[in-house]
């Protein structure tokens, strides 16, 4: 059964840039939204038009509360609306400000899996984030850090990477050991300075409230009331990944994050992230989210680069890894064997 709705508010904003939120409330529920002069109408199946009356209402009273989402924001929040039946434009705007205290931007997943990642690590003391780049895992980790530490449940922030390039090369780079490793850390401080003022995040630094530490500074240390997050941890290898989570002290929690499609070490069957995900899967009080092409909330235009990869997948070769994950690898072309001018020297 259909049924049609004439809405009569003011609410241009709520449209988006070219009417694109219309057009994803239309492909996802089913509807059809007519922009009249005076009005808007809305055609379709009865429970649609209710979610988008009710989507409506929602909207003014953000508005009338002073809260204008920009449309980027608004974009995320409807994904979420017209994904999940139980969820309203209210209730996503308002948990987003409930994480978003002392934080310059507002904390606001952007899709079903990003509002899964964030719960999740609201509720586990680890939860690993793994997908493609440009979801969200290492600026949603550094988001939910900074929220706890600024509503004191936690002392500090410690942010990890590993510097895989380090090993011989950082010896000759310039500068100090710290001007050393700070090209490798540089995403968890845009991050940061993303949330918060640069003033502030400079004293948190000098106060070690918070630490940005290459991996191996993390041996031998125990890390208490603390919130912990590994980024690039496809980087790390099996031993470091252990150390790594061995670290955790009382009232800690960690996020491990990671992109099991851009492993860099020289043997991809050896990442740390692809073993933790084989033998953690069943530990208790420990969450894997996993993230598609459709979380990427960067340019658009990476959406489309990761969706590209994809498809190319079946392309290659697959390289055998133990347990269900794996990851693929260009196919070797093929050639006519022959003498080599310099034969490889033996293993």
């Amino acid at each position: 059964m259909k049924i049609a709705l004439e809405i009569t508010p003011n609410l241009e904003p709520l449209f988006g840039t070219r009417d694109e939120n219309l057009r994803l409330m239309e492909d996802s529920l089913g509807v059809r939204i007519d922009l009249r002069s005076d009005a808007v109408r809305v055609e379709g199946p009865q429970e649609s038009v209710a979610r988008i009356q009710r989507i409506f209402e929602d909207f003014e009273a953000l508005r009338r509360q002073g809260i204008h989402p920009h449309n980027g924001e608004l974009n995320g929040m409807l994904r979420l609306v017209v994904a999940d039946p139980s969820a309203t434009l209210r209730s996503v705007a308002e948990a987003g400000k409930q994480r978003s205290v002392g934080i310059k931007r507002t904390v606001q997943p952007r899709s079903l899996n990003q509002r899964r990642y964030v719960e999740a690590i609201e509720q586990n003391d680890m939860v690993f984030g793994v997908g493609p780049a440009g979801t969200g895992k290492t600026y949603l980790a550094v988001a939910m850090a900074v929220a706890a530490i600024n509503a004191k449940r936690v002392s500090r922030i410690v942010l990890v990477r590993p510097a895989v390039e380090a090993g011989e090369r950082l010896g000759f780079l310039p500068g100090t050991l710290q001007e050393k490793i700070d090209p490798y850390l540089r995403p968890l401080y845009d991050a940061l300075f993303d949330m918060l003022d640069i003033e502030k995040v400079d004293k948190m630094l000098e106060r070690n409230v918070i630490e940005v530490a290459p991996l191996a500074f993390m041996r031998g240390r125990t890390l208490n009331d603390a919130f912990i997050i590994l980024d690039e941890a496809q980087n790390t290898t099996i031993e470091q990944m252990k150390m790594f989570l061995t670290r955790m002290g009382n009232n800690s929690k960690a996020v491990i994050t990671g992109d099991i499609t851009q492993i860099d070490l020289p043997n991809p069957r050896k990442s740390g992230l692809l073993d933790a995900i084989n033998i953690l899967g069943g530990v208790e009080g420990i969450a894997f989210c996993h993230f598609e092409e459709s979380d990427v909330v960067r340019h658009a235009l990476v959406q489309r680069i990761v969706r590209a990869y994809e498809s190319a997948k079946p392309q290659q070769q697959e390289l055998p890894l133990e347990g269900a994950i794996q990851v693929g690898v260009p196919a070797r072309e093929e050639r006519p064997q022959a003498q080599p001018v310099h034969p490889a020297k033996p293993q």
